[in-house]
């Protein structure tokens, strides 16, 4: 019986190109710090893979109270490609209107950054096993 390429790879490529968008917003983020009333963007990546995997199969509990986010984001008007942008709201808003704080975009571009090789791993190790499989050795 053949299985679909898109279920065999899963929520990977999907994690991919999501991790790429979130990529791009938190570069142009970093590029705009100095930018008078810049406001910073960017995308809530699980909401945003739950929509775009057509929302989870497992439903997951919650064991305890979550954390305190110290980052939050409000919704824009538009979209930016696939995922909602959002803007961020700034932790100590600045005297001419970027709410863009470098350290905590070099951080997200970081945690953003590793997500994406982690993907890329995942599917390499997919591919690879297909190919193991296709020729048998």
């Amino acid at each position: 019986m053949p299985m679909p390429l898109d279920s065999y790879l899963g929520v990977h490529p999907q994690a991919l190109k999501l991790s790429a968008q979130r990529n791009e917003l938190l570069a142009a983020n970093l590029a705009n710090a100095d930018t008078p009333n810049y406001k910073a963007r960017d995308v809530d990546f699980k909401s945003a893979l739950a929509t775009a995997n057509g929302a989870s199969k497992l439903a997951m509990t919650q064991t305890g109270t979550p954390h305190a986010q110290t980052i939050a984001l409000t919704q824009n008007s538009g979209t930016g490609g696939d995922a909602q942008t959002l803007y961020r709201v700034p932790l100590a808003p600045s005297l001419d209107g970027n709410t863009v704080d470098a350290q905590v975009e070099q951080a997200n571009f970081a945690q953003n950054a590793i997500r994406y090789q982690a993907s890329l791993q995942f599917l390499n190790g997919k591919f690879r096993s297909l190919m193991t499989a296709i020729t048998g050795q």
